[in-house]
């Protein structure tokens, strides 16, 4: 299991399994307005060939704290979901997990790496603007619970 933050001996990162749904699905609806089902989580663990669901545990304990599903199809990845546990935001966890799939996706060989994100998720925008992603267009109405648009964003990865 990769270590996930330099230095650090607490948070490592590896595939999600059925059972981290629990767990799971108390920081998806911690974080989300309109939070993915069970079934939505587990047909992404069921699909091996082209997602790719990951957690952060914590140890001792193998605590899941946070997770990244994206998908890779041939050279192009779409992130499909980011959560960190409010009790560990502001770790550096959400930078760390983008940058281990970022790093992961290039070694598989992918270019080229989108996104959405609503436009009022400042601490995403940022993050994910930092990494050097770049806004490409808008999904209007693309998020409900409330309404709202999102920034479809890109991050070429064969640079």
């Amino acid at each position: 299991m990769p270590n996930l933050i330099q230095g650090e001996d607490r948070f490592f990162v590896r595939r999600m399994r059925e059972e981290d749904l629990p767990a799971v699905r108390a920081i998806e609806t911690l974080s989300f307005s309109n939070p993915w089902s069970d079934n939505t989580f587990r047909g992404e663990i069921q699909n091996t060939s082209i997602s790719f669901p990951m957690v952060v545990v914590r140890r001792p304990g193998e605590e899941v704290v946070a997770y990244v599903i994206f998908w890779q199809i041939r050279d192009d990845v779409q992130v499909n979901n980011v959560a960190v546990h409010p009790d560990c935001r502001g770790l550096g966890l959400g930078e760390a997990m983008m940058r281990y799939i970022i790093a992961k996706s290039r070694e598989a060989g992918a270019t080229f790496m989108t996104l959405e994100v609503r436009q009022s998720n400042t601490p995403a925008l940022t993050l994910y603007k930092k990494l050097g992603f770049e806004v490409m267009g808008t999904r209007k109405s693309y998020y409900t619970k409330p309404d709202e648009d999102a920034y479809v964003m890109a991050l070429v990865l064969d640079q």
